[in-house]
């Protein structure tokens, strides 16, 4: 279960390996799709179950170089809207990191991603750049997030953040 509001994400983790491609994660032929339908063909290019399995609040968990390939937006939203609570990895394709960002997505670079194993309960803290391993009894270390990004991605992305800012003024 994700609670963004209180900065900690927890969920089940989904593992995948290194360069996972944005073709991987949303195919092109489902690019022009409604958000809420990009949710159903999430992954379907590594593992065609996976959007019928993910469970709202569940970890993603990649290692170097996730979401590299094109730039599209889609793959992103396609995890964001299954529900999945954040995508931890080794590394990200610059691209996809931002894209992360700029709709709520949940990112933390965590150089011992290699360490999760799939189907692990985590309870990851975004800020502190700690997440904790539960069904392994450790806790391993990420890059912090700073608080001006968690505010993006508590406000669903940067549109919200920017509306919810401005109405504030």
């Amino acid at each position: 279960m994700s609670n963004t509001a209180t900065k900690t994400i927890e969920g089940n983790t989904w593992v995948f390996g290194d360069n996972v491609d944005t073709g991987f994660i949303m195919p092109g032929t489902f690019g022009s799709l409604p958000d809420e339908e990009l949710a159903q063909h999430v992954m379907s290019g590594i593992d065609p179950e996976f959007a019928s399995k993910v469970q709202p609040g569940d970890i993603v968990v990649g290692g170097s170089n996730f979401g590299c390939g094109s730039s599209r937006e889609t793959a992103p939203r396609g995890l964001k809207y299954a529900k999945v609570g954040a995508v931890i990895a080794q590394s990200f394709a610059r691209t996809f990191f931002r894209n992360s960002i700029c709709i709520g997505l949940p990112v933390l670079i965590c150089p011992e991603a290699g360490a999760i194993a799939a189907g692990d309960l985590l309870r990851a803290d975004p800020i502190a750049g700690e997440i904790e391993n539960i069904t392994q009894g450790n806790l391993l270390k990420s890059e912090s997030l700073p608080e001006h990004l968690m505010e993006i991605i508590r406000a669903g992305g940067l549109v919200a953040y920017l509306r919810q800012r401005n109405a504030a003024q």
